[in-house]
């Protein structure tokens, strides 16, 4: 199994009311040489979280006590830029297991359905519920139910669904990746090349 089983996800969340952050910004460029996937939440949004010396800078959310989770609320166009997979290594290995916004780049959306992030699509008017959930209480907790395909606010009630490519859906419901996906129909597909013989 290449990634945790995701059904219902009932969590606290960090906002990051930033629109437009791109790849680059959730991981720089110059973090890219690694060829493990472990790591990579260190330098998540690098140049907003420290300083030239390395230490930490006070106002950035991921080094606000306050906020926690393993959801992350990100403004419109989240993941725009290049297509680097890293920067969804770099999320997940942070610890996030959702990320939530009202667009999302399609090449960062496609990356985290295969690196097992759900990346949940909500209007722009829930988008704001959320924010202002959060600024008024940081414990307010969301919850991500992909069976249903639905997004919670728990204190209000109030829901909203979202889309999901069956097939990716079917994946992160099991925890597989595309390989664990055509692993586990290793029966089928060498009965049907067996069936067909040069």
């Amino acid at each position: 199994m290449a990634y945790d089983k995701f059904e219902i996800l009932k969590s606290t969340a960090v906002p990051l009311p930033v629109e437009n952050v791109d790849t680059d910004q959730i991981i720089p460029a110059r973090f890219l040489k690694a060829t493990e996937r472990i790591g990579f939440g260190d330098n998540l949004f690098r140049d907003w979280r420290y300083n030239a010396d390395n230490s930490p800078k006070t106002d950035f959310v991921l080094n606000n006590p306050i906020y926690k989770g393993k959801i992350l609320v990100g403004g419109k166009n989240f993941g725009s830029g290049s297509s680097r997979e890293h920067a969804v290594w770099a999320v997940y290995d942070y610890g996030f297991r959702c990320v939530v916004s009202s667009f999302f780049a399609d090449i960062f959306r496609g990356n985290c359905l295969n690196i097992g992030v759900l990346a949940v699509q909500v209007s722009a008017e829930f988008l704001d519920k959320i924010f202002t959930a959060i600024k008024s209480n940081p414990d307010a907790e969301l919850e991500i139910n992909l069976p249903n395909q639905t997004i919670t606010l728990l204190e209000s009630g109030e829901k909203e669904s979202f889309d999901i490519n069956s097939y990716k859906k079917e994946n992160m419901l099991n925890g597989y990746d595309d390989i664990d996906y055509l692993t586990k129909m290793k029966a089928e597909i060498q009965d049907f090349a067996e069936a067909r013989p040069f």
